[in-house]
């Protein structure tokens, strides 16, 4: 058979070509991941008193980690691929990590007196809560890595890095069921800490795991 005709052949039998691959493979990972931190969370820490969800204070932790892993998500999903832009994931990830920084900001210098800021950032368990985030993240963080090994990712720090970074935001969520601070200024410092932890871990495991 002649090349031409080995060519014609071969692309009367193509379909369309699959959409949101990359997207279709990650979100049940995250999903399983996302049960997994917040059993763990629940089952390690206890869950938080049902009073405090008439506050806002838990809500401002789970809308942040929910925004943060969307965001994240979209930028794994392009991480995945080879040659795809990632500007717009990145401007994602940066404006929800920038807009807590400024709501934990405006809060903590409008809306408390100077002599009890520094309380409110710190909080009782600053020193806990960003490895608290990555240890919840862990089992999110093998799952994604996992369903990333099945992608095809060309730059393997930086795809390890966007699984990390999607998996300390599900352990984030996961913690929000648990964690006692409700200073906004708290969650905007060491549950961003904590991702970026997570993000980092998956950056040092990408060029081990992902690499083709």
């Amino acid at each position: 058979m002649k090349t031409d005709a080995l060519i014609d052949m071969l692309a009367r039998g193509a379909g369309a070509a699959p959409r949101a691959v990359a997207l279709r493979r990650l979100a049940p990972a995250a999903v399983a991941g996302l049960m997994a931190s917040s059993l763990l969370a629940v089952g390690i820490y206890g869950p938080l008193p049902s009073w405090m969800f008439a506050t806002s204070a838990p809500w401002i932790k789970l809308v942040y980690s929910g925004l943060l892993v969307a965001a994240a998500l979209w930028l794994a999903a392009r991480a995945a691929l080879p040659v795809v832009r990632m500007t717009g994931p990145w401007r994602a990830v940066g404006t929800v990590v920038l807009a807590m920084l400024f709501v934990g900001g405006a809060v903590m210098f409008f809306g408390i007196v100077p002599g009890q800021r520094m309380e409110s950032l710190m909080g009782q368990t600053w020193r806990q809560c960003p490895w608290n985030v990555l240890v919840l993240s862990l089992p999110a963080l093998a799952l994604i890595l996992w369903a990333m090994r099945g992608l095809a990712p060309t730059r393997p720090c930086l795809a390890g890095f966007a699984s990390g970074l999607l998996a300390g935001a599900l352990g984030a969520f996961g913690y929000s069921l648990s964690c006692p601070e409700a200073s906004p200024a708290f969650i905007a410092a060491w549950y961003s800490l904590g991702v970026v932890l997570t993000g980092a871990v998956g950056a040092a495991f990408g060029p081990r795991l992902l690499r083709w």
